[in-house]
């Protein structure tokens, strides 16, 4: 299997790079090579690989910045996924996409199924909703993969962010009445080869949801971060109200992974990811 990847730098995207299965070779294609904002310079790369399948692991993620820039926002996340997806649907190619439980509107406390309604709270989640309408508009084979809270020991992300915080202070104070499951990137990474070679075999796609188990607050994943890490900082919990943002962030982003098992894929212990993380980043 040739898998064709949008995104080079992403967290995703470097795990794909880091962990292709035996007999999986991939092309990964930065900004250079094709720029989301130019869904027509995406749309050709597709019309010209020798690839088997596509993956679109590059996303506009900056949640708070989409407010003032949604237009801009939506071409990466809504017009670029739609074009690629068409442009796979006319050669056949099945498309694997990634998008985020901020399509949902965040309310209650049961994990959202892949059938709810959905219900964005602000840009970043209305233009990723865009995207995945278009991919199942193109009417090709596709999985849209959302997940949550992605972790690894790339780029920025709330265990850096925690990590570098946690050594220099005695106390931190963080968000405990947001609840989901933080999900390493590299376990991400491992279910769209699986998922990618299912839709080669003829298994039908749709939408998936992929997170880490078990749910907790991002408080209790701060003070798993610094056990783990063995820092002594103390994590304080607060509620959403104390610490605004641009964007309204969701309260329940728990998913119902249950579709899972069709494909013979586990929801992933974040616990066992969050070490690996750790391991690599002191090394």
């Amino acid at each position: 299997m040739k898998a064709l990847v949008f995104g080079q730098t992403g967290q995703v995207a470097q795990e794909l790079a880091r962990r292709m299965p035996v007999g999986v070779t991939a092309e990964f294609l930065g900004r250079g090579q094709a720029d989301l904002s130019d869904p027509v310079a995406c749309a050709a790369a597709i019309a010209a690989t020798d690839a088997d399948v596509v993956i679109n692991a590059a996303a506009w993620t900056a949640v708070d910045k989409a407010e003032a820039e949604e237009a801009a926002a939506l071409v990466v996340n809504g017009d670029a996924p739609g074009a690629m997806a068409r442009a796979c649907a006319a050669r056949g190619l099945p498309f694997l996409h990634i998008s985020t439980d901020y399509v949902f509107d965040g309310t209650g406390d049961q994990a959202f199924g892949t059938d709810h309604p959905l219900a964005p709270l602000g840009a970043y989640g209305r233009t990723k909703l865009a995207g995945e309408q278009a991919v199942q508009a193109a009417g090709g084979a596709h999985i849209i993969l959302r997940t949550s809270w992605v972790v690894s020991a790339h780029g920025a992300n709330f265990v850096k962010t925690m990590l570098r915080l946690g050594a220099t202070r005695d106390s931190l104070n963080v968000v405990a009445d947001q609840i989901g499951g933080p999900t390493p990137a590299a376990d991400i990474a491992d279910a769209l080869y699986a998922m990618a070679s299912a839709l080669l075999a003829g298994q039908p796609g749709g939408v998936q949801h992929f997170a880490g188990a078990p749910d907790c607050s991002w408080a209790d994943f701060a003070r798993a971060i610094m056990a783990q890490a063995g820092l002594n900082c103390a994590i304080n919990d607060i509620p959403s109200s104390a610490y605004p943002t641009p964007a309204k962030r969701p309260l329940n982003s728990r998913l119902d992974c249950s579709g899972l098992a069709t494909f013979g894929i586990a929801r992933p212990e974040w616990r066992a990811g969050l070490n690996k993380i750790l391991q690599e980043l002191t090394v």
